[in-house]
């Protein structure tokens, strides 16, 4: 007991003492003008002078114009659980759930219990586009919403409405329903930024709330497989699910992009839509309920150095036309397939997913220059634009498949099958089959694939294919166009 109590009284004060001592310490070092009493203002000095100002002022200034968005969205019933029928049960009065089954046949005359809907919340983020209550977002935020609620920063709460969305670019624009006046944000010129400038993401990550993370642009004009219109800000600012549709600043205070997508296979990846291209989009939207875009009508993939050197083109630019849509403004206006865009409208055509950006924001019904290669040599084309109608897709940008030799086996088409697959009768011979191994195999040819034309000679036949096949080989230069899906694909064969 005593060495207990011991233990109680004597830990005590040498507490008191340590911390005594340390006071009396500091005392004197502070009183001396040396070591302890000086480092704090060292630093401090130290973090101003390396140019590192706190956001915090910004941030809110900043945050009344971001939103949280809270949407309600009925999930479809699954095709395997249908309504569940009742059984049919006789009136027998010494079964205990006889009058259960009444029951359910009284509320439900028709035999059947109906399954119940099913609902499911998701969370994303927004900002005010304008001061009337204009809200710009996503469109995977709002997709199927049958409720939109919108949040604002000191907690009012609105329900909106989707005035319009387009699912090609990921942007949709909401209204809210009562009569408001808000703080709008401001924006930037998205062409003048550049990798290395800093930048705020702002949004409701995991639904947590606002939440503010910072950092740089990490690069431009980004492509990631999500439409024709691809053309990201990269950012290493931390994005997460919640993120989306929220607002990317700059250290001004003013909008450059729409924070919408995340690398699942890397940290510190988001992509944002530039807000140059979201601004038209909106505009459109809020007009319209759709976007309206110009349209062209042809099927193009990115020039390789192997289709480069094919072409004999001194460089591996522009987008390779693989097809063009019958009667579309390409069409009438004389484009080819085998033409290479290689300039729309006065700006240069680096790839081929440069094309539908160019085409999507021109005017429709209006004339547009487009400079071709034809032959290796150059053209210019006065190409009308039309309108790109619901029904009408937009050729995806096909990447090429490198080589294509021998080893395959083929077969001609028949008339039906040449109707079904929009083939010229009498034309074309399909691959039914694959030699493991071969080079057509590692080359990318595909079974399934239609050749229509080698070095541009039509094949028909097995013999035909053969013959233009060695004379491709004579001429060390194989140009192979094959029939995939619902469009063309040139193919570069290395014939070595």
């Amino acid at each position: 007991m005593l060495k207990r109590v011991g233990k109680r009284v004597v830990f005590p004060l040498m507490l008191a003492l340590v911390v005594s001592a340390a006071f009396a310490a500091g005392s004197y070092f502070k009183g001396s003008g040396t070591a302890l009493g000086a480092a704090e203002p060292a630093m401090a000095d130290r973090s101003e002078h390396a140019g590192i100002p706190s956001l915090r002022k910004l941030v809110e200034r900043l945050k009344p114009s971001v939103v949280n968005i809270r949407v309600i969205q009925k999930v479809a019933r699954s095709s395997f659980i249908p309504e569940m029928p009742i059984p049919e049960m006789r009136p027998f009065e010494d079964n205990p759930t006889a009058e259960l089954f009444r029951r359910f046949q009284r509320e439900w005359p028709t035999g059947r219990i109906p399954f119940p809907r099913f609902y499911r919340q998701g969370v994303g983020s927004g900002f005010i586009f304008s001061r009337d209550g204009l809200i710009v977002t996503n469109h995977h935020v709002v997709k199927g919403a049958e409720e939109i609620r919108v949040t604002l920063h000191d907690g009012r709460t609105y329900t909106a409405k989707v005035l319009g969305s387009d699912p090609k670019t990921d942007l949709a624009l909401l209204k809210i329903e009562e009569k408001v006046e808000l703080p709008a944000v401001t924006f930037a010129d998205s062409d003048s930024i550049a990798p290395g400038d800093w930048v705020i993401a702002i949004g409701n990550p995991f639904g947590l709330g606002h939440t503010v993370t910072t950092g740089i642009v990490s690069g431009t004009g980004r492509s990631i497989g999500s439409g024709p219109y691809d053309n990201f800000i990269q950012t290493d600012a931390s994005i997460n699910p919640g993120n989306s549709g929220g607002p990317l600043f700059n250290l001004s205070g003013e909008v450059i992009g729409v924070n919408t997508a995340i690398f699942p296979h890397g940290q510190g990846i988001g992509f944002a839509i530039p807000v140059n291209m979201m601004r038209n989009i909106v505009a459109s939207l809020n007009e319209n309920g759709y976007v309206s875009r110009a349209w062209l009508g042809v099927q193009i993939q990115d020039v390789t150095p192997e289709l480069a050197k094919a072409f004999d083109l001194k460089q591996a630019k522009g987008a390779l036309v693989s097809g063009v849509l019958s009667e579309s403004p390409a069409d009438r206006a004389g484009i080819r397939r085998g033409d290479v865009i290689v300039e729309f409208a006065g700006e240069e055509v680096n790839n081929a997913s440069a094309l539908p950006r160019m085409v999507a924001k021109a005017a429709i019904g209006k004339e547009a220059k487009v400079r071709i290669l034809r032959n290796s040599r150059p053209q210019e084309i006065a190409v009308t634009l039309g309108e790109m109608k619901k029904e009408a897709r937009v050729a995806p940008n096909e990447r090429d498949e490198s080589g294509f030799r021998l080893g395959v086996r083929v077969r001609p088409l028949t008339k039906g099958e040449a109707l079904r697959q929009d083939v010229k009768d009498g034309q074309g011979l399909q691959i039914i089959a694959i030699q493991p191994g071969s080079i057509a195999l590692k080359g990318g040819l595909r079974v399934g694939d239609i050749i229509i034309e080698v070095n541009g000679k039509t094949v028909d036949t097995v013999e035909s294919l053969r013959t233009e096949v060695v004379t491709a080989k004579k001429e060390k230069k194989m140009l192979v166009l094959v029939k995939r899906s619902a469009g063309h694909l040139y193919l570069s064969i290395p014939v070595a």
